[in-house]
């Protein structure tokens, strides 16, 4: 049964905190992505919600703080799901492509999260890069970690600080990649994955058997 108020408008039913919020965002993050942080409008994204708008001030704040919200969420939920992915017992390989397919499967389900993330963010210029800078730079430390591990039984094994030039690498050819597959999507998140990967391992995977290119004389 609906509760309605005395008006006969339905009433907002009483939810947890955390429940309310991923409802806020969930809806702002769709409003954002479709028109962008300047031309969204807190009345759309309070109808979006089911709330009302003074409702989304008390919980989240003015539009500028409402977005930098949503870009720590959908950063949070991407490094969140790599890192959960890759395992530690799994050969070096294995990790950077269970780590790829989670990274494309990701933004395949999640658009306008990425959309949010990467592209609004960035087109805003500060302090909402600022929020984009700190995503890479954990998402570079996190493969950077990773990358380390997967050499450390090799010959020449490196340590974080080495691999942080070929974390850096893989997250630009990430986004680069995502952005491609947006104009082509008729490739899927696996096929994506694919692509990097080969690019990746055919490299690092000499790196991580100890060989490496030098040019010659």
């Amino acid at each position: 049964m609906v509760d309605r108020q005395d008006n006969g408008r339905p009433r907002s039913r009483r939810l947890p905190r955390a429940v309310r919020e991923r409802q806020i965002l969930d809806a702002a993050v769709e409003v954002f992505a479709t028109h962008g942080f300047h031309t969204a409008s807190m009345d759309e994204i309070s109808e979006v919600a089911g709330i009302s708008k003074p409702m989304l001030y008390a919980y989240l704040g003015a539009k500028d703080e409402l977005f930098v919200a949503c870009i720590r969420r959908e950063a949070a939920r991407l490094i969140e799901a790599i890192s959960t992915a890759v395992e530690a017992g799994l050969s070096p390989d294995e990790q950077l492509w269970r780590g790829l397919q989670v990274f494309f499967e990701y933004v395949h389900h999640n658009q306008a999260g990425w959309t949010v993330l990467h592209r609004q963010a960035n087109l805003q210029g500060e302090p909402f890069v600022s929020e984009l800078v700190e995503w890479r730079e954990r998402a570079t430390s996190l493969i950077a970690a990773l990358l380390a591990q997967a050499t450390a039984g090799s010959a020449q094994p490196m340590q974080a600080e080495q691999t942080e030039p070929f974390a850096v690498a893989l997250v630009g050819a990430g986004e680069s990649l995502v952005e491609w597959w947006f104009q082509h999507p008729e490739h899927t998140a696996e096929g994506m994955a694919m692509r990097l990967m080969n690019m990746v391992w055919m490299g690092f995977g000499d790196l991580v058997e100890g060989r490496s290119w030098t040019p010659g004389p």
